[in-house]
Formats: C-alpha cells, sequence, structure tokens
C-alpha cells in the first residue's frame, strides 16, 4: 500500500502555528519589522518571513521550518533536506537547492499544544544559511559528496554515519525510504552544535 503524502496537513499545522510566531516576533525583533508571506511562489523560493532592520535598512529572508511531526516533544536535532521525490522523480533538497532565495531559516521546535489542539509554546533557533552551507563545505560535505553518499546507498533505510561528522554530538544522514511518500534524505544535525559553531543563534 503506497504512502500517503502528509504535505497538505502539514500545511494546515503550519497555518495554526503562524499565530504563536507571530506573537513570538513582535514580543522579540525589538530591532526588526517583519512581514508574513502569502504568495506562493516566493514561499516555493524559501520565502516565508521577510525582516527589515529598522535602522540599518537590511532585509533578510526567512524560511520558517517546524518540527510539527513531533509535537508535545523536545528533540535535540534538526532535519536539513537534501534530496526527496516526487512522483518517482528525485528532487533536490532545500539546504542545497540554488532557487532558494533564503538567508536564514527558523527552526521551530519543542512545540507543544493544549488539549484542543491549539499552539502554546515553542522554541525558535534562527540559523544562517550561508554561514552552514560554507561550514559544512570547510568538512568536506559539499552537494556532490552528498549525491555521491545518498546514489551508493539508494536502499538504505535508516541511520547513516558520516566520517566528517561525530554522531553523537554533531550529526548524521537519515534515509526516510518506509516511512514517507517523499523519502528524503535528511542531514541531521545537532542544535546545540549549531549554534557552538556560530551559524546558529537561539531566538526564544
Amino acid at each position: 500500500m503506497p504512502l500517503k503524502s502528509n504535505f497538505k496537513a502539514d500545511l494546515a499545522k503550519e497555518k495554526r502555528l503562524t499565530t504563536l510566531l507571530d506573537s513570538y516576533y513582535q514580543k522579540h525583533l525589538k530591532f526588526y519589522a517583519f512581514e508574513r508571506v502569502h504568495n506562493l511562489k516566493q514561499q516555493l523560493k524559501g520565502i516565508d518571513l521577510v525582516l527589515r532592520h529598522k535602522i540599518a535598512q537590511q532585509t533578510f529572508f526567512v524560511d520558517e521550518k517546524a518540527q510539527l511531526d513531533y509535537v508535545n516533544e523536545s528533540l535535540p536535532t534538526f532535519a536539513f533536506e537534501l534530496l526527496y521525490q516526487k512522483k518517482g522523480v528525485e528532487k533536490p533538497g532545500w539546504l542545497f537547492d540554488e532557487h532558494k532565495q533564503t538567508h536564514f531559516y527558523a527552526l521551530v521546535t519543542s512545540i507543544f499544544s493544549d488539549e484542543e489542539g491549539a499552539y502554546t509554546s515553542c522554541n525558535i533557533t534562527f540559523v544562517n544559511r550561508r554561514k552552514l552551507v560554507a561550514f559544512l563545505k570547510r568538512r568536506g560535505l559539499n552537494l556532490l559528496f552528498f549525491q555521491n553518499i545518498i546514489s551508493l546507498n539508494k536502499g538504505l533505510h535508516g541511520k547513516l554515519v558520516l566520517e566528517n561528522l561525530d554522531p553523537k554530538t554533531e550529526g548524521y544522514l537519515f534515509f526516510s525510504k518506509r516511512n514517507k511518500a517523499e523519502s528524503p534524505v535528511n542531514l541531521i544535525l545537532k542544535l546545540d552544535f549549531l549554534v557552538k559553531i556560530g551559524v546558529g543563534r537561539r531566538f526564544v
């Protein structure tokens, strides 16, 4: 029996989550004005939020990524998409997709809800996309490296340890061949590690 995509269900959850996220932005973004993006073409370019510095007049595009499959749980990691399948065709994941215009990822974790299903709290970690990709390249973890690894492990489902990363404190690869219709391959990275190396910053 083919696996069903959770894409539409995830979109509905994301819409409910934006109310909580916007309340955090209004409270904690002291030097930035923010604008939520509703245009689908912009969203497909990795832009969910536009931040404008009130003094420096700088503009940044933010892609919100939320752990909506793990509500009422606190995970120490986040999954960065390297590859997925759509109608049997392999597509590039959002991390190395050159068509994305994302400057920062807003990683939404530790999402909690009440008995009615309303989201009540979460954590947000901002990650500088350019700095993260540059760090990975310095470790030898560029797009070509991942393409080769994925090609050599097409039938794999589960965790794959990389020599370039400490699986206990930094990260590893994960192949989701059996439990998700899109069969994504994700780079799993520790949130504390992202903060430690200076590419991530805790927001709330």
